[in-house]
């Protein structure tokens, strides 16, 4: 019986390894098949067709771009003649990338002189790299550090004749700017991807076998992105020459893709970028999905019938196993870009095989059809799959089928009369018959290496809920360099106004979400789309608008700023309370943490309530300030603007010490309160004025009136506060007055900062006793002291001496930008500080900029924006996210607006391009 029950006990769990080993066999076979989307693409082709949606445009209106020979390129006109000499071209026309040369180097921070020895393919890659990422509405910066993989296809170099005669200044270069690897390497570099990144060739199916490999990349989670491209540019006439020397060129220049007029191939250049993704992840993280990517597959002719001959058993295979990988069978594709390269020895070829692989057994009327984009813009070679892939990714979306030019017969030597495949001749509709559109892209190289990729029409996606419009909008724009700023906010400009459904707020996500901030920003803050577009064109134009705030960002840290007196006034940041509930919420806690101490409260002060108290007293203005600058800096904090450090003007420290965590909100509030009860003993006997000289100047000033009169606070290199007796100060501003100085009166009846308040000393020691100051977490710069302190030092002690002694606030803003900080927020209802301390970043010669929160009568939720935004341009690390509301998505933007410039080497090493720069 023991031994029934052990066999009935290893049966069970045999079959439960059994059925364990199963599940994970199928997990694999998923893993290894999942579909992979396409969420960005981005070319350049000739004809000018600078975009994917350029590219569409030309191909579904059937227009063919060859053009006459470059005159850029320091080429032989000699060479291109009918005299069928050897070394020269009997072909005068072929598919151009137009102002090859130019290239924006700043934007990638490279040199001049790299720039000019970098092959223009390497140039092309990394701008389409950058344009794909973005057409997925990823901030490119995001992706550094990730494993995002880089997978290109690439032609032989021939820039600069291979660099054996390049000038010197540049020589040192002229290695990783030619080499191959360089290609995909130096996206990775320049970008910071740390996925896989290799370089391919195997000539005109390079950019199909990269796609191939990023899909295999993805699919086994070597890459979480991957970009995978394929360029083609020919800097020499080296093609044309050669290929004439074989007779297998068009003589037209112009690709006749399975037409029966055939005679050769059109050489074209470009480049062509996708950016492709875990279909899965896409549809998690929101990103768009044009495509997918089913299937793929790659194979080799072997010993065939030639090295370069194509080999249709072989290009059946590879069809089949594609079709093998996306699971599908040959009646499930429509339509197959081919090959096409419009040889009578190729055509042939691959439309027999075509037959093969997908005409046996197809639906009555319901052919494979069967197209080349190359008829439009010639064979561009390493680049050529991707163009085919971005025009079978637009015909997927548009339900149409391109014709195929200069087909004005098929050829005769394929037997079409099945009718199986058939050539588009004719443009037509593609209709959906109850599943997905569905097309293969075949890329084919000379050495016999061979791709087939099934795409598949992007499954339809939810259709998302509106996004809620914000009262107040913030568009964030950027560029490298005013120029480059310019140029991209005209770029978004002329974008939007063609686009009048797009909704403003999805917009600034977009802005704020999709795109990397540059060197030098603007942001436009209005409240309607009209606004938010005629701030653009102020930005496009260079003129000032007061809805725009420009500014470069600074490195180093953030200070929150807490003035004394004098920013305050009646109903200020009502409006923001009504509009935001974070700032609310902590204006009530240290409202009602003010108010245990006081026969009002904070709100019917600030909107002046009959019976209410004057916000012109001491003793309110300071607790109800308290109570807005605390609230103010809660409010910065809660859209991930955080303080590096503090400091606090007279009063306004016990803000600092409150926001650094060095004193509780109960403690903090009963501080400003018992303190600004104990100053009208003070009343009627002093005073203060500020005084716009140096301390030195007026300290020498005041020697004068013998002690009656002390410098109170130096708030900046010539802006200095004096106080001391009532008349003394009379008799100093009238003196002043007289020598044409704009010194004035501080609206007080009393003098802080001086002896004057040696009178409170045994009131506050006594209601400051049992106060527990601590450490803090946050570093805090006193103003009595003019250095960083301890905050377990502000006991009851300091707040006398707070009170007493001089305000060293220039002092203290110095030993800030001496620890390297940089931004100095102003956490007020309006800014007194900030000049002050503009002249003492100034003066220190440092980059640093002093900004505020609100103005007066300007304390509404649209003022904070702005000066949220004044902070991003700045340079502080503002999280948009809270922003916008929850669910926003990005929409589709311009790219940026690269800012090139002429560099080029020719065979002979001659140049165009200032490398001394």
């Amino acid at each position: 019986m023991a031994n029934q029950e052990q066999l009935v006990d290893y049966l069970k769990r045999v079959a439960t390894d059994l059925h364990d080993t199963q599940q994970r066999l199928r997990e694999v076979e998923a893993r290894d098949r999942q579909p992979i989307a396409i969420v960005g693409m981005a070319c350049r082709f000739p004809g000018g067709t600078d975009t994917p949606e350029a590219l569409w445009d030309l191909v579904s209106e059937g227009r063919d771009v060859v053009s006459p020979m470059p005159d850029d390129r320091g080429w032989d006109p000699a060479l291109f003649n009918d005299s069928g000499e050897t070394g020269t071209s009997y072909v005068r026309e072929g598919g151009f990338v137009q102002d090859i040369a130019d290239f924006d180097a700043d934007f990638f921070d490279i040199s001049p002189r790299e720039a000019l020895a970098m092959d223009p393919q390497q140039r092309l890659l990394l701008e389409t790299a950058w344009e794909a990422i973005e057409r997925a509405r990823i901030d490119v910066t995001s992706l550094r550090g990730s494993k995002t993989g880089v997978f290109v296809g690439g032609s032989t170099v021939y820039y600069a004749g291979s660099g054996a005669d390049a000038p010197q200044d540049v020589a040192g270069y002229m290695a990783t700017g030619l080499a191959a690897s360089s290609m995909s390497g130096r996206i990775s570099y320049t970008l910071g991807l740390e996925g896989p990144a290799f370089t391919v060739d195997t000539a005109c199916s390079s950019s199909g076998v990269a796609l191939h490999l990023a899909v295999q990349s993805l699919r086994k989670g070597e890459s979480s992105l991957a970009l995978a491209g394929g360029v083609c540019v020919m800097a020499t006439p080296g093609t044309f020459l050669e290929f004439s020397k074989l007779k297998g060129l068009a003589g037209d220049g112009r690709c006749k893709a399975y037409a029966a007029a055939a005679d050769g191939f059109g050489p074209g250049e470009g480049v062509g970028v996708l950016l492709v993704e875990r279909l899965a992840d896409a549809e998690r993280l929101g990103h768009p999905v044009l495509a997918v990517i089913r299937g793929s597959a790659i194979n080799q002719d072997g010993a065939s019938n030639g090295l370069t001959a194509p080999h249709g058993p072989a290009q059946e295979r590879v069809i089949r196993a594609a079709l093998a990988d996306a699971q599908l069978s040959a009646r499930d594709i429509d339509v197959v870009e081919g090959h096409g390269t419009g040889t009578s020895l190729g055509d042939p070829i691959e439309a027999q095989a075509l037959i093969a692989a997908y005409g046996r057994r197809r639906a009555e009327g319901s052919p494979l059809w069967l197209g080349s984009v190359k008829s439009n813009i010639g064979h561009t070679q390493a680049a050529a799959g991707m163009a085919g892939v971005i025009k079978m990714v637009y015909a997927l979306q548009h339900g149409v089928l391109p014709r195929t030019l200069h087909v004005d017969e098929p050829t005769t030597q394929v037997d079409w009369s099945e009718g199986s495949v058939k050539v588009l001749t004719e443009a037509l509709p593609w209709p959906e018959t109850g599943g997905p559109r569905r097309a293969g892209v075949s890329s084919f190289g000379m050495s016999g290496t061979n791709t087939h990729v099934i795409l598949e029409q992007a499954p339809p996606a939810d259709e998302p809920a509106p996004t809620p419009e914000l009262p107040v909008v913030p568009w964030l724009v950027s560029g490298r360099g005013e120029a480059a700023l310019r140029a991209q906010a005209a770029r978004l400009r002329d974008f939007l106004t063609e686009r009048p459904e797009a909704s403003p707020t999805s917009v600034g996500f977009a802005l704020a979400h999709a795109r990397a901030a540059q060197s030098h920003r603007a942001a436009v803050v209005a409240a309607d789309r009209d606004a938010l577009l005629a701030g653009l064109a102020s930005l496009a134009e260079g003129t000032p608008s007061g809805q725009v705030v420009t500014g470069v960002p600074s490195p180093g840290a953030t200070v929150f700023v807490f003035p004394g007196q004098g920013s305050q006034w009646v109903g200020m940041a009502l409006a923001l309370a009504d509009a935001s509930p974070v700032f609310a919420e902590h204006f009530r806690r240290c409202s009602a943490a003010v108010e245990r101490h006081t026969d009002y409260t904070v709100e019917s002060v600030l909107r002046a309530e009959p019976g209410a108290p004057s916000l012109e007293r001491v003793d309110v203005v300071q607790p109800v300030l308290w109570v807005v600058m605390v609230a103010l800096a809660e409010l910065w904090r809660s859209y991930g603007v955080e303080p590096a450090a503090v400091v606090g003007h007279s009063q306004g420290e016990i803000a600092a010490a409150c926001v650094a965590g060095v004193l509780s909100v109960d403690d903090a509030a009963r501080v400003v309160v018992l303190r600004s009860q104990a100053l009208p003993e003070l009343s009627g006997r002093g005073g203060m004025a500020s005084v716009p000289q140096p301390v030195q100047q007026v300290e020498k000033h005041l020697e004068r009136w013998d002690g009656r009169l002390s410098v109170a606070a130096v708030n900046g290199p010539s802006s200095t506060v004096v106080s001391g007796d009532a008349d003394a100060l009379d008799d100093m501003l009238a003196g002043y007055e007289a020598d044409g100085v704009r010194a004035r009166r501080v609206p007080v009846d009393y003098a802080s900062h001086c002896a004057h308040v040696d009178a409170l000393s045994d009131r506050l020691a006594e209601a400051f006793a049992d106060i527990e100051p601590k450490a803090g977490s946050v570093p805090l710069y006193s103003t009595v002291t003019g250095r960083r302190i301890d905050g377990t030092a502000m006991d009851a002690t300091y707040w006398f001496t707070n009170l007493r002694q001089q305000v060293r606030f220039q002092q203290a803003t110095e030993a800030l930008l001496e620890d390297g900080h940089s931004a100095f927020i102003e956490c007020s209802p309006h800014p007194v500080l900030a000049i002050g301390t503009q002249e003492t970043i100034d003066e220190a010669g440092v980059n640093a900029t002093a900004l505020g929160t609100l103005r007066r009568d300007e304390g509404g939720w649209d003022r904070f924006l702005l000066a949220l935004a004044q902070a991003h341009v700045h340079g502080v690390a503002v999280d948009w996210g809270r922003v916008f509301p929850e669910g926003a998505r990005p929409v589709d933007l311009p790219t940026y607006a690269f800012q090139r410039r002429r560099y080029w080497l020719d065979a002979s090493g001659s140049g165009s391009g200032d490398p001394t720069r």
